[in-house]
């Protein structure tokens, strides 16, 4: 799953690629509905990359949580962010048990869901990568254990 070049705008609905940049502005195209409209500098904007979850430990990235989700659905829809606050809290705690319930509000939780399904419905969920870091980590340990000539 790869998140790169994919960022929230703070007050428009969805998620947007980046599509082109300029001097004053990028061209970001939405995963919504496939518009394409231009970004400035005053507005708020947000990488999906960058951003992470609280915990009691430390922060997970957006990544891991939503690869988590990803296994647990087998890459399909999750839960809607329309469901009541104690479907989500408890759906979230199952993919990241030691999520830091003061400092991540319901609101947070709805628009990771929100986000995820996004994503989903756009063909960014797969699990491709995890598995052949798997493979390759299989591999390695096949050559290590095979004894050398």
């Amino acid at each position: 799953m790869d998140l790169s070049g994919i960022i929230s705008i703070s007050g428009k609905p969805g998620l947007f690629k980046v599509v082109a940049q300029s001097k004053n502005n990028i061209i970001v195209e939405s995963l919504i509905d496939n518009k394409r409209v231009p970004a400035y500098s005053t507005d708020r904007i947000s990488a999906l990359e960058d951003i992470s979850i609280y915990t009691y430990e430390e922060d997970v990235p957006l990544k891991e949580v939503y690869t988590n989700i990803a296994k647990k659905e087998d890459c399909g829809l999750a839960i809607s962010h329309k469901e009541s606050a104690k479907k989500l809290t408890a759906y979230l705690e199952e993919v990241l048990p030691d999520y830091d319930e003061d400092r991540v509000y319901t609101s947070d939780i709805k628009k990771l869901f929100q986000w995820y399904n996004i994503l989903h419905k756009a063909g960014l969920i797969t699990l491709e990568e995890e598995k052949k870091q798997e493979e390759k980590g299989k591999e390695k340990a096949k050559e290590e254990e095979s004894p050398k000539e």
